[in-house]
Formats: C-alpha cells, structure tokens, sequence
C-alpha cells in the first residue's frame, strides 16, 4: 500500500493518494489535479474511486475533472443532494487491491460528513488510518457555526457523538489523516503535526479531554470568522465546479490597458508591505503573494477581472493556482513590466506611510491618532492591544469602514504588517488621505518593550 498526502500551500488543506493492487483512491482532490495523475502515473495505479469527505467550503474540490481524466466514480455522504457522484451510507465497503475502504457516517461540521477508515486485511484486521475530513483535526476538531446559533449545541453534539462513537474505537493504532492542517480556518488551535494517532489524540486533544456537556459548551462559545467566498464555494462544490483542465492563461497587461480599464477591474498588489507603501496603482489592493489564499476570498469577487501588479512578475504560475483553487476564473493577468513599467510612464502614483513603533509611540502624545487594530478578535484577547486601539478585523473592514474617521491620522496594525498594509489600502481605495501602516505590528510593539492594554 501507498498512501501520500498532498498539501496546498495557504489553505493548509490535504488531500490523500491511496494505492494497492494496481488501484488508487483519492480523497477531498483539490481542483489542480495534475498531483494525483502524477501519482498514478508513478504507482502504476489507476484511480478508482474519489471520496468527497463533504461538500468543503473553503476551496474548490476536483473530483469532476479527476473523474473525466481517470473515469473514476465520485463518491460522498447521502445527507445532502449532490448534483454529481454516488450517496455513500454507513460501512459501505470499497476494496482497493487489498485494502479495504470503509464508510462511517461522521456528521456535525456538516450534516452529510464522512470518515473512510483504512484497513490492509493482509496484514492486520485493525485499521491502519482513518481520513477524518473535518471532523477531527491534530490538536482539534471541527467547526459547527454553519448551521447558525441555534443549532449550534445540535450539531456539537452530533459531532462529539461521531468522534467519541465512531472515530474514537477505531484503536489507538490507526492513523488520523484530516482533510486540514495548522492556519486553515476550518479549525480554531488545529496543531502543526504532519502525523497523528486516534491515541494521541484520545490522549492530547483538548477538546477530547472535556465532558459531553462542556464539550457542546466550548463548541457553542467558539469564534469563528466566515469569509463571503465560502458561499460560492459550497454552491459550486454541491452542483460541480467548471471543469478546467490546466492552469489559465495570464495575458499582459500593459500599462495603457491598466489605465483604460482601472474602473472595471480588480487591482491587486501582491508585492511586500514595503513596497507597496513605497508607491502603488491607484485603486489597488495588497495582498502579499503568500496571503492570497487567506484572504482574496474576502476582497475579491467572481465577475470583474482581476489583474496582479508585482515588482518582476516571479513565479506567476504558482500565484494563479491560488486563484484557481478558490474558483477565481476571471483572473485576466498581470501588468507587463510589473510595477516598475507603471511608474516609468509617469502614471499617477499613490503612497501610505510606513510607521515604526517607535515613532508612533512619539506621535501617540502629540497628534490626534486613530489606531486601527486589524488581527483575528483570538489574538487580539490573548496578546492585548496597543492602548486606544479600536478592532475591526481585516476581513470585516469594508463593511465597517464608515466607522473609521476620515478627518484624523489613521494607523492601522495586525501582527506583522502585512494584514495593516491591506487595511490601509482598502481605506485609500475609500478615499483616506492620512493613512499609515505600522510596520512590524503588535509584534514590534511588544519587542520595543512598550505598554500593552486590555481589549475593551
């Protein structure tokens, strides 16, 4: 048997490759599927079987497109009325060579979730792994904030009974294989563990270690932000996302086209903070190139084009496949030269201030300032906040901006710097003239040694 776990970069979200016998199953593909036939191509193995653990939200799944390259048959849970693919009931059974594929019925993240328990018969009845989708993760479990408040200690129950009666007394032995790693926003404290156990996680898991009923309350209590591109994704990944067979072709924009058509298209920076601060397109938006999974999908929507700004247009392909994995079909290309043939033509070019800590620190007493705190509402309890801070977070902030003033000095600060520089440019975009982005963050901040206060 092989098995080989394939990781997109960003999203922090797995897939597996499972082959025996000349036979392969593959679960929860993501949409560039050029890994898995790969794959198959290395083990000899053809792709049987495609199991979708559930209908993801976070990204767009590839089984369509797998199954046209490799006729396999698509397969996932009977709770939820797929437009493609076969339901799947509890202990379905699919031989792979000698290995034994074995459906239990794990809902709570989402009504019609599912576990695949791994078992090779000709080495031992007990099974080998179990690919736990969202279920249950390494250090955490899932999310259950999608059905609303109300049923939220229903479906924390549900998924405390799935992981507890099913996932649990598989035995300590078997591998846990989830569908998620550490930074996906599927989980809360999801652990940087490439390996887990169901023991260890019997043993180490917080949530595990807690009643029935505190476990329904934490899940009950817990925060979590739900970014609008998560629609679009479980719409598309319930009827059948488009097909697409490679990665898209990236046109060339030049300067005068970027000019003519700024009003109609997205704009995105994907340079450092530093750059961008240094001089950018009127309009645009910064997102550094290793922040678009996490956040485009906040920004950006599926109808106007979409054109990139870097500095020396470096490793282009790499940056689409982001796009691709989140279903942004329009993105149109990127502006040739990159940034620099921009400002070589004499077009108008804007600027936000850079701000160190320690010139803030000075600034705080003498100048009317409004601290925008940009972080994830967790870091922002567990570390504290420069003091006056106001919070919104980053992906909440085009909503709300209104409630930033546009007469007064705004700084705007995250972690790092790099969320702040995408803050700062959403409020140029609206018109803010006085804008600064702090670099190094609440990081700096607490280097330098300087006050830190409590959340109001």
């Amino acid at each position: 048997m092989i098995l080989r776990k394939i990781t997109s970069e960003g999203l922090a979200q797995n897939s597996y490759f499972l082959s025996a016998g000349g036979e392969a199953a593959v679960v929860d593909p993501r949409r560039d599927i050029g890994a898995y036939l790969d794959l198959a191509m290395e083990t000899g193995s053809r792709v049987k079987y495609i199991f979708e653990t559930h209908r993801n939200e976070d990204y767009l799944v590839g089984s369509l497109d797998l199954a046209d390259r490799t006729g396999a048959e698509i397969l996932h849970g009977h709770q939820m009325d797929f437009a493609y693919g076969r339901k799947l009931y509890e202990n379905d059974t699919f031989p792979v060579g000698s290995v034994e594929l074995r459906v239990i019925e794990t809902p709570g993240h989402t009504m019609e979730h599912i576990a695949i328990v791994v078992t090779d018969r000709r080495i031992s009845p007990l099974p080998y792994a179990v690919f736990t989708g969202d279920a249950l993760f390494a250090g955490d479990v899932g999310r259950t904030d999608f059905f609303g408040p109300e049923m939220r200690p229903v479906v924390s129950e549900m998924l405390y009974e799935s992981i507890t009666r099913k996932i649990l007394t598989l035995g300590d032995q078997a591998l846990v294989l989830p569908a998620h790693g550490a930074g996906s926003v599927c989980g809360a404290e999801i652990s940087d563990h490439e390996i887990s156990t169901v023991g260890y996680e019997r043993l180490s898991n917080p949530l595990l270690q807690l009643s029935r009923e505190k476990f329904v309350e934490r899940k009950v209590r817990e925060h979590h932000y739900l970014p609008p591109y998560f629609s679009t994704m479980e719409r598309l990944n319930k009827e059948g996302a488009p097909r697409v067979h490679q990665l898209p072709e990236l046109r060339a924009w030049t300067v005068p086209e970027l000019r003519k058509d700024a009003g109609a298209i997205q704009v995105v920076d994907i340079r450092s903070p530093t750059s961008f601060a240094g001089g950018f397109v009127p309009g645009s938006l910064s997102i550094w190139k290793e922040g678009l999974p996490a956040f485009m999908g906040w920004f950006l929507n599926y109808q106007d084009p979409i054109v990139l700004v870097d500095d020396f247009n470096c490793d282009l392909p790499a940056v689409s496949r982001h796009f691709m994995r989140l279903g942004y079909d329009n993105l149109a290309g990127y502006l040739a030269g990159g940034f620099p043939a921009w400002f070589k033509s004499a077009s108008p070019v804007e600027k936000i201030a850079s701000w160190s800590v320690q010139e803030l620190e000075q600034e705080l007493s003498t100048t009317d300032i409004f601290l925008l705190d940009v972080r994830a509402l967790e870091d922002v309890i567990e570390v504290g906040v420069i003091p006056g801070a106001h919070h919104i977070y980053i992906g909440e902030l085009p909503g709300r901006v209104p409630e930033v003033p546009c007469d007064r000095q705004v700084v705007v600060f995250c972690d790092s710097g790099y969320k702040g520089s995408l803050g700062a440019s959403i409020l140029a975009r609206n018109g803010y003239r006085t804008v600064a982005n702090l670099l190094g963050g609440m990081t700096a901040w607490l280097k330098a040694g300087y006050k830190v206060g409590k959340p109001g």
